[in-house]
């Protein structure tokens, strides 16, 4: 047994406790930023919570006059990454009501949980880490929030101007399992402004208790909207099981489309004159019925919603080939897999050939 022999197998033992092999240590999807199926900017967020730009990051708000423009950007300052999430405050609002907060979130299933082995006396500690930076130092709060149970533990994170790995490690909690199906179990939320409903009690780091919203976000942390000059670059946003933050997983854009098209996806651009890529195409069978079939790329988490969409764009609108486009038309016959009906009350053609592009949304 030579030494150079037991010089690899130490080094191989390395590389397992580092989890450098053996790969899906990332439990976050799109960690990267590289999937914005929806858009690459949307300016005036801030009335409605929703999805608006990089795929399953999505927003919430609460009585806040604030407004931000939420953009998926280019990374040229930080090696190894190629996209960033990047809230930009163009609306300041430094009035704070009790019940106002505005939260960038993360929702995982019960199902892909598991392995956290919550509620049990072998609970895993589990860390999340990111890259982020800001326009100036900051101070934020991140919660980790069991939805089957109702518990959570929050702890603060700095940003500064420059780009700074953060990692925090949560403590394993005996109390309560998560569901194992596909529901929300687990919201990842950081908490980007919050009034005194929010920080008015007590805060204590990395401890699991049932949700306070009191207790929730560190009284003295920043406010973004702040100032119009507040700004916050996010991307490389991991959670793994375990205490240690290890190198960012990096997956395909390929791997990451079709994980994130579980949650939404959407047929290819029209263009003009017929309907192109993934999209809806079918024959009347009467005046309010088409058959047709739009199979999706890949099976979505739930039945989703599908909104469906003309020529020109317009929502609830069929295109009647060779001519014009009908409105008050939506899809029917959904499954996880795809529709094969779209219908009308009256005014279709009959035996006549329509086509529609569709947006399907499954999101927890």
């Amino acid at each position: 047994f030579s030494m150079t022999k037991a010089a690899e197998l130490a080094k191989m033992g390395e590389v397992l406790t580092n989890s450098q092999i053996g790969g899906r240590r990332n439990i976050v999807i799109n960690g990267a930023m590289q999937v914005a199926q929806r858009a690459t900017e949307v300016t005036g967020i801030g009335a409605s919570a929703g999805y608006f730009t990089v795929d399953r990051f999505d927003m919430f708000f609460s009585g806040t006059a604030g407004r931000l423009t939420q953009s998926q950007v280019a990374v040229t300052d930080l090696p190894g990454f190629a996209n960033a999430l990047k809230l930009q405050c163009t609306t300041a609002d430094t009035s704070i009501a009790s019940g106002e907060t505005a939260q960038l979130q993360y929702a995982i299933e019960g199902q892909d949980l598991q392995q956290l082995k919550k509620g049990t006396s072998s609970a895993e500690k589990t860390t999340i880490s990111f890259y982020v930076k800001g326009n100036a130092a900051a101070t934020y709060t991140i919660e980790f929030q069991d939805n089957d149970n109702s518990r959570h533990n929050t702890q603060t994170f700095a940003v500064t101007t420059s780009w700074n790995r953060v990692s925090v490690t949560f403590d394993g909690d005996t109390t309560g399992a998560f569901d194992d199906d596909n529901g929300t179990s687990v919201r990842i939320q950081i908490y980007l402004q919050a009034g005194a409903t929010y920080t008015g009690g007590t805060f204590t780091s990395n401890t699991w208790a049932g949700v306070t919203n009191a207790n929730t976000v560190k009284s003295d942390q920043t406010m973004f909207f702040d100032s119009t000059n507040r700004n916050l670059f996010i991307t490389g946003i991991q959670l793994e099981v375990g205490s240690v933050a290890t190198p960012f997983e990096h997956r395909s854009l390929g791997e990451e489309l079709a994980l994130c098209q579980r949650y939404y996806q959407q047929s290819d651009a029209d263009t003009g004159s017929g309907l192109t890529g993934n999209s809806f195409h079918g024959h009347t069978i009467n005046t309010t019925e088409c058959i047709g079939q739009a199979p999706f790329v890949t099976t979505m988490r739930a039945t989703p919603t599908i909104v469906i969409f003309g020529n020109d764009g317009t929502a609830g609108e069929a295109h009647l080939i060779g001519t014009s486009d009908v409105s008050g038309v939506a899809a029917s016959l959904i499954t996880a897999t795809g529709f094969i009906k779209i219908s009308k009350s009256s005014g279709l053609t009959d035996a006549r050939e329509y086509g529609c592009h569709y947006t399907a949304t499954a999101e927890l």
